[in-house]
């Protein structure tokens, strides 16, 4: 069983690290996965874009319950550049409630885009995407002796997704992360950060959120994921946004190459659900959707005082013709007399 187990834990490294060499762009980027992981050409990939006028409510969704998140751990937790990601382990003592098994948690890691450019995260609502994506990875330890071994299995893995906009305050919980980013500059360099609350990352109202099955982001992309991912967002300033696009190298050494852009573009739904804990209250619009909106209400509110001044005038000039005639005709009749 010990040996079974290792096996898997090697075909895990090799198939998600070092099996075959990926990247997110260029010849080995993600449109060339499947060619060498199949998984990742099959009909229930993630991430998603979640459009919220398809999603189906579930009232018996149970509440998603954080164990350990709050307290942190005597031991220090690694954090880790592997090429694709920083990545930060987690102790064991962090376990997720609500859902059909135990699942605890092993890592977190963050997607991002890069300076100047717009999006970062892999999930998107109504086909807008935010500046980063947080995941919390866990695994089905009531089946399961660790992630390589639940990750090929199904529903073996439960992921956290937290998509992350830009405020104008400092988030303070993920300096955590982001004050030691400096020291894993390069690939495969690694350090340790001290323990702290994990739940700090997250929103403070976790009660609306989407649910559905998918996959790892990256290679080998196996689709046995039970995702929820979170309505409300996280904020960071756009200074912590910097230092995660502009710090970390995909690269061992020079020529150091930027690691960013490391995330991956939403995949077809097919025919899967994707269902809610809440209600939509409504139709969430996108950014740009609301700029066009406030603007074509500003322009029909403009064109319409514009007209009724225009009606205003011309029945201010009617007005005073009609005085105008009264008195030609007042002053003829006295004329005549």
């Amino acid at each position: 069983m010990l040996f079974f187990a290792l096996l898997l834990e090697v075909t895990w490294i090799l198939a998600a690290g070092g099996g075959h060499h990926w990247t997110y762009e260029g010849p080995h980027g993600q449109e060339h996965w499947p060619a060498s992981y199949p998984e990742c050409g099959s009909d229930a990939q993630s991430p998603i874009d979640i459009q919220t006028d398809s999603v189906t409510f579930d009232p018996e969704l149970p509440a998603l319950q954080l164990h350990g998140y709050n307290q942190p751990g005597p031991e220090p937790l690694d954090l880790h550049n592997n090429g694709h990601t920083v990545q930060l382990s987690l102790p064991a003592s962090l376990y997720l409630g609500g859902l059909p098994r135990k699942y605890v948690a092993a890592q977190l890691h963050l997607h991002w885009g890069q300076k100047g450019s717009p999006g970062g995260s892999e999930h998107q609502i109504n086909s807008e995407a935010t500046a980063a994506e947080l995941h919390i990875v866990h695994y089905d330890s009531d089946f399961y002796s660790s992630l390589s071994e639940a990750a090929q299995r199904p529903q073996g893995l439960a992921v956290l997704g937290i998509l992350i906009e830009v405020g104008e305050a400092e988030n303070p919980a993920y300096e955590h992360i982001l004050s030691h980013l400096h020291e894993i500059s390069h690939k495969d360099q690694k350090t340790t950060v001290p323990p702290f609350s994990v739940r700090e990352l997250l929103p403070s109202q976790l009660e609306q959120f989407y649910r559905y099955n998918g996959s790892l982001t990256t290679p080998p992309c196996y689709q046995n994921v039970l995702w929820t991912v979170f309505y409300r967002r996280a904020q960071i300033s756009v200074g912590q946004l910097e230092r995660l696009q502009q710090t970390l190298f995909s690269t061992e050494e020079e020529p150091s190459e930027a690691l960013v852009q490391n995330y991956r573009t939403p995949q077809p739904l097919n025919q899967r659900t994707v269902f809610a804990s809440f209600i939509q209250a409504g139709p969430t619009y996108t950014t740009g959707e609301m700029l066009s909106l406030a603007v074509g209400i500003l322009l029909g509110c403009l064109c319409l005082l514009l007209a009724v001044y225009f009606i205003a005038r011309k029945i201010r000039k009617k007005r005073l013709g009609n005085r105008k005639s009264v008195v030609f005709t007042s002053a003829r009749a006295t004329t005549e007399t």
